[in-house]
This record gives structure tokens, sequence and C-alpha cells, in this order.
């Protein structure tokens, strides 16, 4: 037997999703700064030579330059302003997350409630601001020792800086406003959208290549079957539970006695999304990043790096493996799933395993859970960050074709619909409220009043 909450989540149509004004004003508000995102990347930074420009990330298209393409809309390959995009905020929040789970003045923060939440959100601004311009400021250089710069010097090192900072805060800012007003997350629609821009001219340059013979037809086939079994294995993964019983005792209220419940508590396979893949990319493109925008004015330090750590070669590959099994249980039982958290939270709940005493034992048993459920977990997601990479090293394919990005479209895919359908079935609730209202009214004010009977 179907809830009701199933039932009306299943005639969802177009003609509710029409009557929920709220929500479409929601959905064009964050088309309108989605937008604004997409014009931004077209304006470049001042004092970039653009027929240099061009000519280099036609060589680079395939190596880092398709990686940074694809994480910053197109921006990294004009020298937009916002060419920095929005991973400085993300490392920055992920940082001050790590900091938090470990760190004792700001996990008071953390109990603080709402004041110690905009502190925090705060101390990630000022990081990004930080971080931001750090990366800025080796752009700037490596864009200088590159010859991509019209007129070097001090001037256009601060101009650039100041430009690309701004662009990330600007950033921030749209994605901030896209949370609380618009649809889904405002930061990952960004990162999503970013994606999207470049998938038609990734694949237009794909099959470019099949057509001019690079490219053998069986090859495109392979890789587009490839593609849609790997996004259809993200799904399943993402969606998939470890349901631990949880049982609650009977409870009295007042004089009367309710009857003991029984509900569960879903673990996800990846509780940490794909923040350990976004982690463990940002750390590995930084080297890259400078270097390749240096070309061949590196030290041998630099040069000895870009030689083992370069993308696809055994060592980045080993590297990122290791990283992201890491970030993965680092991230998952220190911020997204604290068993210690959660158990106290059941106990002042009076909520309990059965067979298991409430308190510590419930922690060591919940930590015994997540720690075997991140071994398929992390597993998983470094499958699908190095298949990818694998097969575009392996196969030459001209464009960057990454497990981090195939994450990301699915997971904000699945966030941004379940949000909506959130809105619409709120959006039918409140209809029944009114009609319910409405029906009262009409009764109360139709039915007439008898005189008591005399006697």
């Amino acid at each position: 037997m179907a809830s009701a909450a199933e039932q009306m989540a299943a005639n969802m149509s177009w003609g509710a999703f029409g009557k929920a004004t709220e929500l479409r004003q929601r959905i064009l508000f964050t088309l309108g700064l989605l937008i604004v995102y997409r014009l931004g990347t077209y304006i470049p930074v001042p004092g970039i030579d653009g027929n240099e420009l061009r000519a280099f990330m036609d060589q680079a298209a395939s190596g880092i330059g398709g990686v940074l393409n694809m994480f910053t809309g197109g921006a990294i390959s004009r020298m937009g302003i916002f060419a920095l995009g929005i991973m400085p905020y993300i490392s920055a929040s992920i940082i001050i997350q790590l900091l938090a789970a470990m760190w004792e003045p700001l996990q008071q923060l953390k109990k603080e409630g709402e004041q110690g939440r905009k502190k925090l959100n705060q101390y990630t601004r000022y990081f990004t601001v930080l971080l931001a311009t750090f990366q800025s400021y080796g752009l700037a250089v490596s864009l200088e020792s590159g010859g991509l710069a019209t007129d070097p010097g001090w001037f256009f090192r601060i101009a650039c800086m100041i430009t690309l900072v701004g662009g990330t805060m600007f950033l921030m800012w749209l994605g901030e406003q896209i949370t609380q007003r618009g649809i889904g997350n405002g930061i990952s629609l960004i990162i999503f959208v970013g994606i999207i821009a470049e998938v038609p001219a990734a694949l237009a340059q794909f099959f470019a290549s099949g057509r001019s013979g690079a490219i053998s037809v069986p090859v495109i086939i392979g890789v587009l079957v490839m593609v849609m079994l790997t996004i259809g294995f993200v799904v399943f993964m993402e969606r998939s539970l470890r349901k631990i019983h949880i049982q609650y005792p009977r409870r009295q209220v007042g004089m009367k006695v309710y009857d003991g419940g029984a509900s569960h508590l879903p673990i996800k396979v990846n509780p940490a999304g794909v923040i350990p893949a976004i982690f463990a990319s940002s750390l590995l493109l930084l080297p890259t990043t400078l270097a390749t925008f240096s070309q061949n004015q590196t030290g041998p330090v630099m040069s000895t790096i870009m030689a083992y750590f370069g993308p696809g070669q055994p060592l980045y590959l080993l590297f990122m493996t290791a990283m992201v099994v890491f970030f993965t249980y680092f991230y998952t039982l220190n911020v997204a799933f604290k068993t210690e958290d959660v158990a106290d939270n059941l106990k002042n709940q009076n909520g309990f395993i059965p067979g298991i005493r409430p308190g510590k034992r419930t922690a060591e048993y919940l930590d015994y859970v997540v720690n075997r459920v991140l071994v398929l977990g992390s597993a998983y997601l470094a499958a699908v960050v190095l298949f990818p990479e694998i097969l575009r090293s392996q196969l030459a394919i001209p464009f960057y074709f990454g497990g981090t990005s195939v994450l990301i479209v699915v997971s904000v895919t699945m966030d941004t619909i379940q949000q909506i359908q959130s809105h619409l079935l709120a959006h039918q609730y409140e209809g029944l409220i009114e009609k319910s209202n409405l029906r009262g009214k009409k009764r109360s004010g139709g039915a007439k009043r008898t005189p008591p009977a005399r006697r």
C-alpha cells in the first residue's frame, strides 16, 4: 500500500508544475544567474595576448587544458574573469570543515547553532580570498613565463590578481544567492553548468576526429557505450544504502501511552559524495597547471614532477587512487558521518539498535559498519575517477573526459530533481490544506442553526 506522499509524487505532472508559481520563479531566478555566469566566462582578463592564448590552448586541449576547461566552463581557454572558477571556495570550505571536525575552537562554533554556522561561513570566505590570491599570483607569473602577456610586469600581475580574485568572489556570491533563492546547491550548479557547457564542443571535436580517420568507428561506439554504462553505474551506487534497524521503546506522554516504533538508519555507500574526487583533483591540478602555462621555462624539480605526475602517468593514477581512498574515509568519519554524534543523537531520542547497548557500544558498531561500507564506496569512487583517465590516455581521445565530471553531473542532477519534487510536493500539500479550509468555512457558514428544543 503506497503512502499518501508516494501517491502525490506519482500524480505530479506538467499541470502541477505550471500551478507552482513559487517553484517557477525559483527556477527562472536560477537560470538567470547561471546565464550571468556563462556571460562572465567570455569577459577576458586585461593584458592577455589572445592569439598566443588560442594557439597555446589548442595544443593543450587534450591534456591539462581540457581538464581546466571542464571545471571552469571554458573560462580558462579564454582567460576570462572566472578563470579560477569556484574551486578556491570549494577547497576552502573543505579545509574549514576538516578543521572544524578536529580543532576544538571550531568544534565549539559548530555547536553554537546558527551563529556558529555564520562565523564558519565567514572564515570560509576569508580563506577563499587567501587561496584565490595565491592561485591568481601563480597563474599571472605562469602567463608571463609562457609569453601570453602583452605587457609583462607588476602592473599586469596586480591587474590579473584583482580580476581573478574578484571573479571568484562574485561566483561565490552567485552560488549563495542560488542556494537561498533558487533551486539546488548553487556552488554545485555552477560547476555542473561549466561541465555541461563544454560537452557539445568536446563531442563535436570527438566526432570530427572520427570523420578524419584519427579515431576508428568501433572506438567511438565503445566510448559512447562506456559513458552510458558509467552514468548508470554512478546512479545505482549513489542510490545504494545500507539500512540499520532502529527500535524505539514505548513512551508515555501525560495520560497517553504510545507504542514503540521501528525505523532504519540509512548509510550511503558513498557518504562523502564528490568531495574526495574534487579535493584530490584540485591538489593534483595545481602544480600541473603552473607547469603547463610556464611551458618550457620550468625548473628541474617541476620538470620531474610533470614527467612522473602528469595526467595519465602511472604515479599520477596511483597517487589519485590513494588520495581518493584517504579523503573518502577521512571526510566521512570526520565530517559527513560522525559515528559518535549519531550514537549520541540516537541515545537522546531513546532509539537503539537491537542487540547493541546505547552509547559507546552503538558508536563502535556504527564504526564497524561504516568502515566496511566505505571499502566498497572508496573502491567505487576510485574506479569511476580512474577508468576514464586510463581509457583517455590509452585511446588518445582528443578531449578531456573524467570520472570526476561524471560524478558531479550525475549527483547534481539527482539532487536538483529531488529538490524540484520536494517543492512540488509542498505545493500540493498547501493546495490540499487550502481546499480543506475553504470546505470547512462553507460548511460552517452554510449550515443553519436549529433553535434549542423547548421542554
